[in-house]
């Protein structure tokens, strides 16, 4: 399955005044990057590939149609998935998108 062209539109339209935004196909998904590190992806499976800080995962994972991302039977630690009802709200959207802007802050540059 190809990713969402629909959500990646809505992700590029919320990180257009971020600085340092790439976008790469990735994982037959679309990948957005913040300075060098991908923040958040339109993922193959659908919904939204996040990117968090793994100590406050646990918190995250609370809310509806949110899981531990899963890539070759690994689960993949710093790493959420969002279904698509779970970011169907822009307001939704921006707050996964925000999650993964501000780990990709924590990093170093790339």
């Amino acid at each position: 399955m190809a990713y969402d062209e629909e959500l990646a539109d809505r992700v590029r339209g919320h990180l257009q005044h971020q600085d340092g935004v790439g976008e790469r196909t990735m994982f037959g998904g679309l990948a957005f990057l913040v300075g060098g590190h991908m923040a958040v992806a339109a993922s193959s499976r659908g919904g939204l590939m996040v990117r968090c800080d793994p100590a406050g995962a646990e918190e995250l994972l609370s809310g509806a149609g949110v899981e531990r991302f899963e890539m070759g039977g690994r689960t993949l630690g710093g790493w959420l998935h969002v279904d698509a009802e779970a970011v169907a709200d822009d307001a939704d959207l921006q707050r996964w998108i925000g999650v993964g802007v501000r780990q990709v802050a924590t990093l170093p540059p790339a």
